[in-house]
């Protein structure tokens, strides 16, 4: 697994020994990334990577210009990975690492910005995304009208009344959806 773009393009992200944790493919990350770059989402960006696994959407996002990034997960072995990654690219001025849950987070520290982009890949078919975008609204992480990746299973569907899908691809098992939050909904 690589970087697909940006100062980093081609620079390998260390994954893991096993199949806990479920990387987006090389691929899958370098259109999704077309597609936020089109749109003007990721230059300057504060990001927020939910369930980061290997840390390797919030590291694509600085290495395609955005500001910084926090990557969250409640797996050590996840963010023991992450760390690694965060060092070998060397972008620990950009990057924060946090042990949480992220469908369950605790309130946005001050020091923290809310976040203009999220990533929430989560396991599959366990009700996460919604527990999670509930608890990044409640604990106020999310800056107004902030953009959401979410990857699905192909055939999982959601309930997310405080969101907007703009775009939605499919690529084999993945289902990646492009959404915006309304924060005049969430009021």
């Amino acid at each position: 697994m690589r970087i697909v773009g940006g100062i980093h393009r081609s620079r390998k992200l260390e994954t893991p020994k096993n199949d806990a944790v479920r990387p987006t493919s090389d691929k899958v990350r370098q259109a999704l990334f077309n597609m936020l770059n089109s749109r003007g989402l990721v230059q300057d960006a504060v990001v927020l990577d939910a369930f980061c696994g290997t840390g390797a959407l919030g590291l694509e996002a600085l290495s395609q210009g955005a500001k910084e990034a926090v990557f969250i997960d409640k797996a050590r072995s996840s963010l023991d990975l992450c760390r690694a990654n965060i060092s070998n690219l060397g972008v620990g001025e950009d990057a924060h690492v946090l042990c949480q849950d992220s469908a369950k987070l605790k309130e946005k520290p001050d020091n923290f910005l809310q976040a203009d982009l999220v990533f929430l890949d989560p396991p599959y078919r366990k009700g996460l995304v919604e527990k999670a975008v509930g608890s990044l609204i409640v604990c106020g992480w999310l800056a107004d009208d902030c953009a959401l990746v979410i990857e699905t299973a192909s055939d999982e569907e959601l309930n997310l009344p405080n969101i907007e899908i703009l775009q939605e691809k499919t690529y084999g098992e993945p289902k990646i959806m492009l959404a915006k939050l309304h924060s005049s909904k969430i009021k």
